[in-house]
């Protein structure tokens, strides 16, 4: 696949809606794509119609390295456009430019004559990683997991888990007019949320400290009534037990509000190789849900600071390496 090839198979993805939970028409576009050049390939089902996308060189081979990584985006849909040596939309770095960069690499590998290279290609990683805890269950014999997320092209050494969680609060409805005769669950649950900017939380030499951030709140039923109900959802990226954290979260909150484990995800440490620039990152990726794909390595082209923004973007000199360096991962396994 020529440069110009890689660029508009990116732009082909990323203008293909799959904000989580409407990934249909991208893993069909995939399937497609990839039989046309030769892959075999199945679909996984998953639920509401979605799939994931495995492929290899040929029925009867086993893949030893996969390349892997999720092709389903935050909202909203952005398309693609080029704007002199940068590539934006969604998904332009988490993660579409990834994708095709990686299948570059395969049929760079394929055509020097491996047989032994696959792609594995999941759905709903955004919200929970349904389509990489479906995969883990696939038959496969693949010793080495190549996962793609946005990394400046250097290898991840480890990756920090995450503890979601959801925080509810009660009150009583009274006509505003009588606040005396309610209960504001919406105080309540500032009162919560606030005692969180007091708690020193969990901290580790490698992977720094824990952070958190609200990122979904709710509550009342109109603005002259007391509101009866409120909830956050709050996203921990931890750093150890997700039960350390989840144990001062319930000291600093109190009787303000109860809590709801939404999802767990644990930290990570990922196996590098010599010759590539390392680094630790906050995120999480599905790679903790694919540890029956082998030894897991992160490297992907594009930066997490534009990831799920309005300006997203990749470099296309980084895309173009990203291609370099898979295609280096694969010849080391």
């Amino acid at each position: 696949m020529d440069q110009v090839a890689l660029v508009d198979f990116a732009r082909a993805l990323i203008d293909l809606d799959s904000t989580t939970g409407r990934e249909q028409a991208v893993a069909a576009f995939l399937a497609r794509i990839l039989r046309e050049r030769g892959w075999h390939v199945d679909e996984q089902p998953l639920a509401d119609g979605r799939s994931n996308v495995i492929a290899r060189v040929s029925e009867a081979a086993s893949p030893r390295v996969v390349l892997s990584t999720h092709f389903d985006c935050v909202p909203p849909f952005i398309p693609s456009r080029l704007e002199g040596s940068r590539l934006y939309g969604r998904g332009a770095c988490d993660a579409k430019g990834i994708l095709a960069a990686q299948v570059a690499a395969a049929e760079r590998a394929r055509a020097a004559g491996r047989t032994d290279v696959g792609l594995l290609f999941v759905a709903g990683e955004e919200r929970g990683s349904d389509g990489a805890r479906a995969a883990n269950l696939w038959p496969t014999a693949s010793q080495w997991l190549i996962n793609g997320e946005p990394t400046d092209n250097r290898l991840g050494f480890a990756t920090k888990g995450v503890y979601r969680a959801r925080l509810t609060a009660t009150g009583r409805a009274a006509h505003s007019s009588l606040s005396e005769l309610g209960e504001s669950a919406i105080e309540k649950m500032l009162d919560a949320l606030v005692s969180l900017r007091e708690v020193e939380w969990p901290a580790d030499d490698l992977l720094g400290p824990t952070n958190y951030s609200i990122g979904l709140m709710s509550g009342g039923v109109a603005p002259n009534v007391i509101p009866p109900n409120a909830s956050a959802e709050i996203m921990f990226r931890t750093v150890g037990d997700f039960r350390d954290v989840r144990d001062q979260l319930e000291n600093a909150i109190g009787s303000c509000a109860t809590i709801d484990d939404v999802l767990v995800v644990p930290q990570v440490r990922l196996h590098t190789v010599p010759g590539f620039e390392t680094a630790v990152f906050a995120y999480t990726t599905d790679v903790p849900f694919l540890d029956a794909w082998g030894t897991p390595m992160l490297l992907g082209p594009g930066s997490i600071t534009v990831a799920h923004t309005d300006e997203e973007h990749l470099d296309l000199a980084e895309l173009f390496r990203a291609v370099d360096c898979y295609a280096s991962l694969i010849d080391g396994t």
